[in-house]
């Protein structure tokens, strides 16, 4: 099994190597606990907020980290109420969108929770920024951050169950990015959690690191230290959610939103996370992994509409699409025009990146219209068209 301390970590893997050594496994519940009561913290359009922390069940070498904080919304309406766990993306600097969702969740008469996640936000060790420890180019810190996240987030469910406002027969889970890949591991480990909404996340954890375009220090770090994607499969094998997710045998129903063009969390491993829901409905968005916020309050509604469905017994259906604008930003090269850099807007409906591409480009030269062929996740090859002439051209370009 490899180990490496990249400059940003190596203080970590100093302090970490024995917490690594005494990993449990991810399936282990965290032990009982005697609660703490909340502090009441003010109220939102719907709800009224509540404050509380508990002990990482798996406590790391920094303090800041070890204290998992929570914000409880308690609707409006008379309990106990459904509630649902929310997790957070990779490097969140607020928690701006998931109080988003957790106040459209009271406004439907539902209860939520936000965790941090580790090494994020007021987790998050001084000297460095929040997330930058939580994924790194070493696998056995990645490893630590999974269980801990997962028995953290097991401990939370274990706070709001103890709460007379929240039936703990009704328990939810939603996650948003890295939340989702952390909520599916929780997910598969927990079996009462009846319904869950996975946004932009997947499983297979080693080709999400090997393919991921947010990840690229990161990988460079593994490749310089012997890995491939096979052999980080074997190191992330513990802790792979598909795993937990297979071997769940509790009843429950997920809704999955991906993103058709998504180059951070690729889309093979969204539709590996669909594949392994017995009970699941989709919904995709024609955009990348950042483009779901032009469509933003729109989501988190069919997301909260979700839950008060399924949790009232009620059928819910997603819609077959929403509509949102395909924007990529790149590099065309032209014949006799040379290079050019641009920011595009796409009016031709694409299925996948491998769809033909027609897109409106504003560039320093002025504007132009691409229209070719997708070749791969960022390549496209066509022509270009300006208001003078029309010429062969070859696109490289990303969607957010």
């Amino acid at each position: 099994m490899k180990a490496f301390c990249g400059l940003p970590i190596a203080l970590g893997c100093l302090l970490h190597g024995s917490a690594f050594a005494q990993l449990p496994p991810i399936t282990q519940a965290p032990p009982p606990y005697a609660f703490s009561n909340w502090t009441r913290v003010g109220t939102t359009d719907h709800a009224t907020e509540y404050g509380a922390s508990f002990p990482s069940p798996l406590p790391s070498p920094y303090p800041e980290n070890n204290l998992v904080p929570l914000e409880v919304f308690v609707p409006d309406s008379r309990g106990p109420v459904p509630v649902v766990l929310i997790l957070h993306y990779w490097g969140a600097s607020d928690l701006k969108v998931e109080r988003a969702l957790a106040d459209d969740l009271a406004e439907r008469g539902l209860g939520s929770a936000i965790m941090t996640l580790p090494f994020h936000l007021q987790r998050t060790p001084e000297g460095h920024r929040s997330g930058s420890m939580a994924v790194t180019g070493d696998p056995e810190s990645i490893k630590f951050t999974i269980v801990e996240a997962v028995m953290d987030a097991r401990r939370s469910i274990d706070f709001l169950a103890s709460r007379p406002e929240f039936d703990p027969k009704q328990v939810g889970l939603a996650g948003i990015s890295l939340g989702s890949i952390i909520g599916s591991a929780v997910y598969g480990a927990d079996g009462r959690i009846s319904r869950a909404a996975f946004m932009l996340g997947g499983v297979d954890l080693a080709h999400i690191l090997w393919s991921s375009a947010r990840v690229v220090p990161e990988r460079e770090i593994l490749r310089k230290n012997g890995y491939t994607e096979s052999t980080l499969a074997d190191d992330l094998a513990p802790v792979e959610p598909l795993t937990l997710l297979k071997s769940r045998t509790a009843e429950g129903n997920a809704l999955v939103v991906g993103a058709k063009f998504d180059t951070v969390v690729p889309r093979e491993s969204t539709e590996d996370l669909i594949a392994a829901l017995p009970h699941v409905q989709t919904l995709w968005i024609d955009t990348g992994h950042y483009g779901g916020v032009f469509v933003q309050n729109r989501l988190l509604r069919e997301v909260s509409k979700y839950f008060a469905a399924s949790f009232g017994g009620e059928a819910y259906a997603p819609p077959r699409r929403i509509l949102a604008p395909t924007i990529r930003i790149g590099a065309d090269f032209g014949l006799y025009e040379g290079f050019d850099i641009g920011v595009g807007v796409d009016f031709i409906p694409r299925r996948d990146l491998r769809s033909p591409i027609g897109t409106f480009l504003l560039t320093p030269r002025g504007p132009r219209v691409f229209l070719g062929q997708g070749i791969d996740r960022a390549l496209g090859i066509g022509v270009l068209v300006t208001p003078n002439h029309v010429r062969a051209a070859v696109l490289w370009s990303i969607v957010l």
